[in-house]
């Protein structure tokens, strides 16, 4: 299958992408510290279903792995075990959930480095996308994507989930209410991070 990649914005009106460092630095794991630097951004598609939401939205997405135990699946996924994830929300972010829009870029794959991470490619030098798709229609985006929507008053009850055998992608947790100071927030399968 060839890979496909996207990168997502709130602004219909790029023409070229330029490098620049993230608006808020991470802690990153070591020699990973770069990645807070001037990058261009994308997702391929498999992994697209995490930004189908308005850019400053915090959410929470978990998904089975070939790690997941029998016991995680069932206590976090429960009913919803045919689903392919879970997105978590918080309820102060539903109407914009709703009502919003974003527009999905193509941009070339050659021009992009893939960093083994969620999806998650970069490059280094501007990049012109080929094509723009208007999303106006957010929550049955996901719904096509087969993604259960949570809402819950607050995301702070779900820090456990970087402790379970599930992959967990926590995205703008800074926005979240309560947080905290977001640390590395993807956790690699089998390998449960712990987050702060």
């Amino acid at each position: 299958m060839t890979t496909r990649l996207f990168h997502f914005s709130d602004d219909p009106d790029i023409a070229i992408f330029r490098p620049r460092p993230v608006r808020v630095a991470v802690d990153r794991p070591v020699g990973q510290e770069w990645l807070n630097g001037p990058l261009v951004w994308a997702t391929d598609e498999a992994h697209e279903f995490l930004y189908l939401f308005p850019r400053d939205c915090p959410r929470i997405v978990v998904w089975p792995t070939q790690y997941t135990t029998v016991e995680d699946r069932a206590a976090w996924f429960g009913e919803a075990a045919n689903r392919r994830a879970i997105a978590h929300v918080e309820r102060a972010w539903l109407d914009r959930l709703a009502s919003g829009a974003i527009y999905r870029y193509h941009v070339p794959v050659e021009q992009f480095d893939d960093i083994d991470d969620v999806g998650m490619w970069v490059s280094n030098s501007p990049v012109v996308p080929s094509q723009m798709d208007v999303l106006d229609d957010l929550i049955a985006e996901l719904e096509l994507r087969n993604v259960e929507l949570r809402i819950m008053d607050s995301l702070t009850p779900l820090k456990g989930v970087w402790q379970t055998t599930l992959h967990a992608s926590g995205i703008r947790l800074r926005n979240a209410q309560g947080w905290g100071k977001p640390g590395w927030t993807h956790s690699k399968p089998g390998r449960p991070v712990a987050i702060r």
